[in-house]
């Protein structure tokens, strides 16, 4: 015995149940929300038995009038995902792969990122070292030692060379976009 409890019956009812509980905690993409649902089929066939195609059919027919209430929203998603992951630190190529890795569409990924400008890169970066503590984040006296360390860190990052080298070469943090007092003004 595994202490676990018995998977519920697969049913329309439930599944849209348990993709409105996953909508509620987090956003989602239609593919990642697949994947979820597909998890918890999966798990009820093996315990109540059935047809996998049969599954497959109530998930997309719940996945699409979700879709259809407006639950679900590709674009809207990957707008809000890459908003947030610019504020964290993320660079051009590591918001397209999570995006990608997410199941949004290439096109609707490009979308998202046509105000990602170098600005945008830019300040990313800044963010990432500001909360990795890199670069002018670091103590005065541990920098050249750690430099190549942290060009590294932005590079693993996604973040192109001549950024890398400009955030972590700066002098002082006052490049640092977020401690621009005009930014918020516009």
């Amino acid at each position: 015995m595994t202490g676990r409890a018995a998977p519920p019956l697969l049913t329309t009812a439930y599944l849209e149940a348990a993709a409105l509980h996953y909508l509620e905690r987090f956003a989602s993409s239609r593919a990642n929300l697949r994947r979820v649902l597909l998890t918890k089929a999966r798990r009820s066939l093996a315990h109540h038995g059935g047809e996998r195609e049969e599954a497959e059919a109530l998930i997309e027919a719940v996945i699409a009038r979700l879709a259809g209430l407006g639950y679900l929203d590709d674009a809207a998603y990957a707008e809000m995902k890459t908003a947030s992951l610019i504020r964290r630190g993320g660079s051009r190529r590591a918001i397209q792969a999570k995006l990608a890795a997410k199941g949004v569409a290439a096109e609707t990924v490009r979308a998202a990122l046509e105000e990602f400008d170098p600005e945008a890169e830019r300040a990313a970066a800044w963010a990432l070292a500001r909360r990795r503590r890199l670069g002018p984040f670091r103590p005065p006296a541990a920098r050249a030692a750690h430099r190549d360390r942290d060009l590294a860190a932005l590079a693993r990052a996604g973040f192109p060379g001549e950024i890398a080298r400009a955030v972590i070469d700066a002098e002082t943090t006052e490049a640092d976009p977020a401690d621009d007092p005009t930014r918020d003004m516009a």
